[in-house]
């Protein structure tokens, strides 16, 4: 089951995200804390997180930068969500590593269609790196053969 990480310190905001998720069969994992957040991140691998810009104790880009110096969890699918939409602001979370910045109120359509388009970009990279993997091994497979 695929696993989203949502950190809101909006209550109703995140509660509806969360429901929304569950309804399109997400395991969700949600907090208003950033600092939780990162750690929980790093234990669990999350494929898709999906953070608030502005949040009490720890801002979300500082919850990028974070989760993007973790190796384990660098490549997770990122997206912003805030009430601020100039484009400045915008442009700042997509330099720091964001795949998306929607702006609040969004809708439904919005937050799916960037989570799943997020989601499928992922394992269109999982799958190359997986068959180039393979390759590589078959090739060391040969190399040792002919040495043999």
């Amino acid at each position: 089951m695929t696993t989203i990480l949502v950190i809101e310190d909006d209550v109703f905001i995140k509660e509806n995200i969360v429901e929304l998720l569950e309804a399109e069969c997400f395991d969700v994992f949600s907090t208003n804390n950033g600092i939780l957040a990162i750690s929980w991140a790093k234990e669990n691998n999350p494929d898709l997180i999906i953070c608030d810009v502005m949040m009490p104790e720890i801002k979300g880009d500082e919850v990028l930068t974070a989760i993007r110096e973790i190796p384990e969890i660098t490549l997770t699918p990122f997206i912003f969500l805030t009430a601020m939409s100039n484009k400045t602001d915008i442009r700042y979370g997509m330099e720091l590593g964001a795949d998306d910045y929607l702006t609040k109120p969004f809708t439904r359509q919005e937050l799916l269609k960037s989570i799943y388009s997020r989601l499928l970009k992922q394992a269109m990279f999982m799958k190359r790196y997986n068959d180039e993997h393979q390759r590589v091994e078959i090739l060391e497979q040969k190399i040792r053969e002919l040495l043999e």
